[in-house]
């Protein structure tokens, strides 16, 4: 009879895991997704543009009779409103997710985005606004309007340029210390790709979009 043939027994690794290659793949895999979903919402541009908007509203208060506050209602005409109008959108069917994965979807999405902006900067100027929340609006305007202009042929990644705008312009806030936050950029950039969201030029093109108005309109106009 012929001998039976015997398989070379994996070796366990550190708690018993296995540690053959085909093993190690089945778990990595899983991790990393996880890890690009998590970083897609902590990054969403409706996150980072809330939260700046409160630092910079929490900034801008330093100056003597200046409320630290103003950053809520900016908050809300930039990220919570625009934010409301995208997920009545899933709800009601007409959008699969509040990241509007779909290019020919995002046009509408965006024209509210950016009549919110403006309803919200003209209403912060009369109501006499501190001129940091009103650049960092303005500035915002712009790059809508840019991504909005681009998305009708091309998906540049919102993601990307939200987060790297959000550093251009704490970084003319708070000066060069506020680079530390560079390598969350490329963490929110590696992200989409890793979930195929948008390719390696999306993001990259959305990030030096991103930069370059922030880093440009918000300090001409504050």
């Amino acid at each position: 009879m012929a001998e039976p043939v015997r398989l070379p027994a994996r070796r366990a690794g550190p708690g018993g895991l296995s540690t053959h290659p085909a093993r190690l793949r089945s778990w990595a895999v899983p991790i990393a997704d996880r890890t690009a979903r998590i970083a897609s919402e902590v990054f969403a541009p409706a996150v980072l543009v809330a939260a700046l908007m409160l630092v910079t509203g929490w900034h801008a208060g330093e100056q003597p009779g200046v409320s630290r506050w103003w950053g809520l209602p900016g908050a809300l005409f930039a990220a919570g409103l625009p934010l409301a109008y995208v997920l009545r959108g899933v709800r009601q069917g007409r959008l699969s997710s509040h990241h509007i994965p779909e290019r020919e979807h995002r046009r509408v999405p965006l024209l509210f985005g950016l009549a919110s902006v403006a309803a919200g900067l003209v209403a912060l100027v009369l109501l006499g606004a501190p001129r940091d929340i009103l650049a960092l609006l303005a500035a915002g305007g712009a790059g809508l309007i840019v991504f909005t202009v681009v998305t009708h042929w091309w998906k540049m990644s919102i993601h990307a340029g939200v987060a790297a705008g959000t550093v251009a312009t704490l970084t003319a806030i708070s000066g060069p210390l506020a680079l530390i936050g560079v390598p969350l950029v490329l963490l929110a950039c590696w992200a989409r790709v890793r979930l195929s969201a948008h390719t390696p030029a999306q993001v990259v093109a959305g990030a030096v979009v991103g930069a370059l108005i922030a880093g440009t309109v918000f300090p001409a106009l504050r």
